[in-house]
């Protein structure tokens, strides 16, 4: 099943070029988007899917591979049964039997779940608790979880916070069980998720023999193998939608053999007396985390970059720059408010320089690291946004 744009998967396989292909992918996405960049004379065969609740879609080389097209639909069907196994919104999914029965008994659960799990209670440690799999009441008690957002009151909203924290996840390993150490605990992987289902996705590609790919889910989650463009080159360009003015490219990205995740509350968030609530939660303190328009990270797994997205996002832009110089094998690019709202910056932290630039005829404000200062001039030139005015559609989405 391919993805009803304007560029059709005809048109991709008569040679429709990357550059006018990607043109009609860009009026696509929400603020936090990423896409892929357009190549000059590159063509492309596009394949998508919808799980999730986003569009799946995989870009790979025309002419490169005989087998693009199975592999592809082999990738999705994959997808379909990982969602079936993760979501909560489906009470015969595995996630949706743990959260009945773990706080009773132990619960088995499928190896490579399993070390899902185990790697999303890694990160909460490794993030002081910016990450967290068990939200899911803050969720509900906020209104997020149906897409209805409303403040919750004190008693409520402490009750729910009350049911989260990883610490009381008991995993046992030698077993492949999990068990909750609280009643009305509750899983949720939204926040890892899609990036899981794109390393899994990819692995099937590989085992295909398919090595040049760009795989998005939602735009939020890439992954890429390889480079686009036949004669070979230096992996695939993504564009960063701008998280304000999501018509604009903020950033581009050049990926290869790795992964980008990015969060933001552009699109779901509500507003109360004036004060404007996104649905990116402080597990810490039950709160809408705040500070930040966006955060992007760049690291090997697809799974670990959207985990660490939202845990960075968290944390705000000290401690995120302070944690990926920690672990230089992560990249981190933030977009934060500018002095007065006039302006936004942009944080980047553990990216090298030849594989990033802030794009657009009016660049924002670059706020350089440490190691950056000193090249920031370059980056220096002001981009205005209208203070307090926020993207118009989907307010509650």
């Amino acid at each position: 099943m391919t993805h009803p744009s304007r560029s059709t998967r005809r048109e991709f396989l008569q040679g429709k070029s990357a550059a006018d292909s990607i043109a009609d992918l860009l009026d696509r996405g929400g603020p936090e988007a990423a896409q892929p960049a357009a190549a000059s004379e590159s063509y492309l065969l596009q394949f998508g899917r919808r799980a999730m609740a986003c569009q799946f879609e995989a870009f790979f080389n025309a002419g490169q591979y005989a087998a693009a097209a199975d592999a592809a639909m082999a990738a999705f069907d994959l997808i379909d049964c990982l969602e079936a196994q993760m979501t909560v919104f489906r009470d015969e999914s595995e996630i949706a039997r743990m959260n009945r029965s773990a706080a009773e008994q132990a619960v088995e659960v499928e190896p490579r779940l399993f070390d899902l799990l185990r790697r999303a209670v890694e990160l909460h440690w490794q993030t002081d608790g910016a990450l967290d799999i068990t939200a899911g009441p803050l969720t509900k008690v906020w209104g997020f979880y149906r897409r209805q957002g409303a403040i919750p009151g004190a008693a409520e909203l402490a009750e729910a916070r009350d049911r989260v924290g990883s610490q009381w996840l008991e995993l046992d390993e030698a077993a492949r069980t999990i068990q909750f150490r609280k009643s009305g605990m509750e899983l949720n992987l939204g926040a890892i998720g899609k990036g899981y289902a794109l390393d899994r996705a990819a692995e099937e590609l590989l085992a295909a023999g398919i090595d040049s790919f760009l795989l998005h889910g939602g735009s939020s989650s890439v992954l890429a193998r390889g480079s686009c463009g036949l004669a070979g080159g230096d992996g695939w360009k993504v564009d960063l939608r701008h998280p304000l003015h999501p018509e604009r490219s903020i950033a581009e990205i050049r990926l290869r053999d790795r992964a980008l995740g990015t969060s933001g509350a552009g699109t779901q968030f509500f507003r109360h007396q004036g004060r404007r609530y996104g649905h990116i939660l402080d597990p810490r303190t039950g709160w809408p985390a705040e500070g930040v328009y966006s955060t992007t990270v760049i690291t090997s797994r697809a799974a670990d970059a959207d985990a660490l997205a939202t845990a960075l996002y968290v944390l705000g832009p000290e401690r995120a720059a302070t944690w990926c110089r920690r672990h230089p094998e992560v990249g981190l690019l933030m977009v934060l408010p500018g002095e007065g709202g006039k302006r936004v910056e942009v944080l980047v932290e553990g990216i090298a320089e030849g594989d990033y630039r802030l794009t657009g005829t009016q660049p924002p404000f670059f706020r350089g690291t440490q190691n950056e200062l000193a090249r920031a001039d370059s980056h220096s030139l002001r981009q205005d946004v209208t203070p307090g005015k926020d993207p118009e559609p989907n307010q509650h989405s």
